[in-house]
């Protein structure tokens, strides 16, 4: 049985389902720098979403489990490792595998303009590089994504 949840007050967080977006937080792999996820899990919180960071050195594996367990209707993920064409991948791969493909995934972090083409065709709904403002990439989850129930 799932938990219920509170109602959020803010409107253009909840879309039509009465419940406010959930997000998960994650950094993927042995980048020790969370820096910047922190800011942006800090910022998700206070434009009125649900938010769950992960912490560091997160598997695929563990990131999607937590999504499941979470309930989450978007994941964020940050790589500044080099790693992200395997780990972003791989989360799609594992979310599809748990027939979660529904959870949408953007990414952020020092991605070379010439993965996010092939990031985009692998699934990857957005990619936020440095410098991105906050007010931007609020702006993209609150037109972009509903709550999932």
């Amino acid at each position: 049985m799932k938990p219920k949840r509170r109602p959020s007050k803010g409107k253009d967080t909840m879309k039509d389902s009465g419940r406010r977006i959930r997000i998960l937080v994650a950094k993927p792999g042995l980048d020790g720098h969370d820096r910047g996820a922190r800011i942006i899990a800090r910022a998700y919180r206070d434009a009125g979403f649900e938010v769950v960071y992960t912490g560091l050195h997160q598997t695929p594996e563990q990131i999607v489990a937590a999504a499941l367990q979470e309930d989450v209707d978007l994941i964020g993920l940050s790589a500044l490792s080099g790693a992200h064409m395997y780990l972003f991948k791989r989360v799609l791969e594992l979310l599809k595998a748990n027939k979660a493909d529904d959870v949408m995934v953007i990414g952020g972090g020092i991605i070379p303009e010439e993965d996010i083409p092939k990031l985009k065709k692998l699934g990857i709904k957005e990619i936020f590089l440095p410098g991105t403002s906050l007010d931007k990439i609020v702006g993209w989850v609150k037109d972009n994504v509903k709550p999932r129930c």
